[in-house]
């Protein structure tokens, strides 16, 4: 029997008709204005992102993009920008957001706060009792990549009760990785194989095989092209999966038709709309301190690690030369990171060598399982120098690097019982003389970094101090109380969630003489995905060796809405190590090719320079007492003028140009004037508000009928 919809009755109040009708009119501002996603954003977007949004993706009715402007360019505003715009012409209805662990949190900041989208955080345990992909929540969602990669949830997401989402953007895109080996065999990585699902690449693997393809993808990264071609190509497969199916039709793929898929802009190309840059200049000093002298010093410490490393561990690369590596490097982070550091590194080695010590003599461990634990450390990666830090997991609340380095300090790196002995003696003279330098309290870097907050330039001015190692960061916390800052010291590690870091960088944006903290004293941790523009001073209290951390560490604050100019970073350096001499080159060759170029740009490539350049090679070259000053050389050579213009005439090739910005300042301030007669009136916006209000209590208040 066919049921009849129940015909309407007119007995609706005419003023809540009137409303209603009003409101739904509203709903199709898109129609009269082409940019109607700026009005009810709280943003006042540059060229550039107007331009990307404006000129390029909402032009694309199935939209395949790679956006890869420079980092800070303000690429979350972008995306949320096209997404406000296509859900307000109702072209899509469903969207996915899948970026690094580290930035879930920023992204639903983001767009909550400044384009009223409320995005649903998917996480691990979401999937457990239930498909978290399915109802009105999974509409809008943000879910890591490695969460997504992970079994169960994707399995989630291939359930047939799934609706398809309309719109994908994957962040932090360099990261989907996929290479080709020497023997042409094609490697890829689950995130890679996630990404090739979404966009539609077919599947021999029922693993990874999806029911539906999304129909918009925009992948989002400042750094697309990493020193290799093939990896490249994979990112563009993603965009068009049939075209592009070999690595030769992508070498044949038409400038133009890559125009319609990808732009680039740098740092010195984003301008406002009266021609002023947008970035301000960056200003790097490296200060060098001396250790302090004397029978118990941070001179003697250094000496007598110095030598306990290249003795012992030097000894040990005959039996297991990775693993001795990678030992040698962490001893020289943590010497020159604090004496704290170093003294929490010995006492752990110290422990896991008197409880080896005791596992053999009472039989519960052979020397065969001493040889054979030590093989295993050569699966072992150094974190700290093969990812950057939004690449790191958190393992039971620490970071990666530092579960990793726990297991290479803690294991054995000889197999007889008498020389395990013997080191333990010296492992444990070097504790105690640690424990004596830093009982002391008399740290000559630390003494450095007062001189910097004492200083009259930066009286009042908010700090952020970088770190590697979480003994450090407790020791600076502990330290910055005690000179009279308690209660004004944020910090963020790896092993807080995203509220967690929420709250501490609250607390560091609030004004000091409102109670907000003077000083952040972070981790890598924070080296990406959390904006800190509100602050334009940084110090680097000791140096990462692998130079995307010391790119990203910068990128904190030389971004979008940086207001001062210049930003000031400043290293600290103990210029008289052999550790501290090579770093101290490096540095300032990158300041005085600076002011050569007259242009800060090599701060944004120093990642990029440094492909063919191991800062852990040299410095474990120099604790083999190779010469320092034929490594110092070295860099120098290395690192040029001509290197950088190079560069970026590799990348003018590659990317094609950038400069179009500047170019149509003229005709974007035309459209804008336009734009202004058809924005929606604010009066006509507040006598609508000022007419519903009252109807809406009315209606709540009123009894049920």
């Amino acid at each position: 029997m066919t049921h009849l919809p129940t015909p309407p009755t007119f007995t609706a109040l005419p003023d809540v008709v009137r409303i209603v009708a009003e409101g739904v009119r509203l709903t199709y501002g898109y129609q009269f204005n082409p940019a109607f996603a700026t009005e009810i954003s709280l943003i006042d977007p540059l060229p550039h992102q107007r331009m990307a949004v404006y000129d390029h993706l909402l032009h694309q009715s199935r939209l395949r993009f790679l956006l890869a402007d420079d980092a800070g360019a303000g690429k979350t505003i972008m995306g949320g920008l096209y997404m406000r715009e296509m859900l307000a012409r109702r072209l899509i209805r469903r969207i996915l957001i899948i970026p690094p662990a580290g930035l879930v949190g920023n992204w639903e900041r983001e767009l909550r706060t400044l384009f009223n989208l409320n995005f649903t955080i998917l996480r691990g345990n979401s999937a457990r009792t239930g498909n978290p992909f399915v109802g009105e929540s999974s509409n809008l969602a943000i879910i890591s990549v490695d969460t997504l990669a992970s079994g169960r949830m994707f399995e989630r997401l291939q359930e047939a009760v799934v609706q398809p989402y309309d719109l994908v953007i994957f962040d932090e895109a360099h990261k989907l990785s996929a290479d080709r080996e020497p023997d042409f065999t094609i490697r890829k990585t689950d995130r890679y194989r996630l990404a090739e699902a979404l966009a539609g690449v077919s599947h021999d693997d029922p693993k990874w095989q999806l029911d539906w393809i999304c129909q918009h993808l925009l992948l989002l990264t400042a750094t697309p092209h990493m020193g290799k071609d093939f990896p490249y190509y994979c990112l563009w497969r993603l965009l068009e999966p049939e075209a592009l199916a070999t690595f030769d039709a992508f070498n044949e793929y038409p400038p133009e038709a890559r125009r319609r898929h990808f732009i680039r802009r740098t740092k010195e190309e984003m301008i406002r709309f009266d021609g002023s840059r947008i970035y301000p200049t960056r200003v790097t000093d490296t200060l060098s301190y001396e250790l302090t002298q004397g029978a118990v010093s941070e001179q003697t410490l250094y000496d007598r690690t110095t030598h306990y490393i290249n003795h012992w561990y030097n000894r040990a690369r005959i039996l297991n030369r990775s693993a001795a590596r990678f030992a040698i490097s962490i001893f020289q982070r943590r010497l020159a990171s604090s004496t704290y550091a170093l003294h929490c590194s010995l006492k752990r080695r110290l422990g896991k060598l008197n409880q080896m010590i005791e596992d053999v003599q009472q039989g519960r461990l052979t020397l065969e399982q001493l040889a054979s634990a030590q093989r295993r450390l050569e699966a072992e990666e150094d974190i700290l120098d093969v990812r950057t830090a939004d690449e790191e997991a958190v393992q039971d609340g620490r970071e990666e690097h530092e579960t990793v380095e726990d297991r290479v300090l803690g294991a054995v790196i000889f197999k007889s019982l008498v020389e395990l002995e013997a080191e333990r003696e010296q492992v444990k003279d070097l504790f105690e003389l640690a424990t004596q330098v830093y009982e002391l309290g008399e740290e000559s870097k630390f003494e450095k970094l007062r001189e910097v907050l004492h200083d009259p330039n930066y009286q009042g001015e908010k700090l952020i101090i970088f770190t590697e190692h979480r003994d450090t960061l407790i020791f600076l916390v502990r330290r910055l109380h005690g000179m009279g800052l308690d209660g004004q010291v944020a910090q963020i590690h790896g092993g807080m969630d995203f509220r967690a870091r929420e709250t501490q960088i609250e607390f560091f944006r609030k004004p000091i003489d409102a109670g907000g903290a003077r000083c952040l004293v972070a981790t890598d941790a924070a080296g990406e995905g959390i904006n800190l523009q509100f602050c334009w001073l940084m110090v680097n209290y000791d140096i990462p060796w692998n130079p995307a951390r010391l790119e990203q560490r910068m990128g904190r604050i030389h971004r979008y809405k940086q207001i001062h100019d210049p930003v000031v970073i400043l290293n600290l350096v103990a210029g008289k190590t052999r550790e501290g001499r090579v770093l101290r080159t490096l540095l300032e060759k990158l300041e005085n090719i600076r002011r050569e170029l007259g242009s800060d740009k090599v701060f944004d490539v120093v990642g990029r320079l440094f492909e063919n350049i191991s800062l852990k090679q040299y410095m474990e070259r120099i604790a083999t007492d190779e010469v320092v000053e034929t490594i110092e050389h070295e860099i120098t050579g290395k690192l040029t003028v001509e290197q950088i213009r190079a560069l970026a005439v590799r990348e003018r090739r590659l990317y094609g140009d950038g400069g179009d910005v500047r170019r149509a300042l003229p005709q974007l301030r035309e459209d804008m004037d336009q734009e202004v007669y058809h924005r929606l009136l604010p009066g006509y916006v507040r006598h609508f508000i000022e007419k519903a209000a009252p109807l809406w209590l009315f209606l709540t208040n009123a009894p049920k009928r």
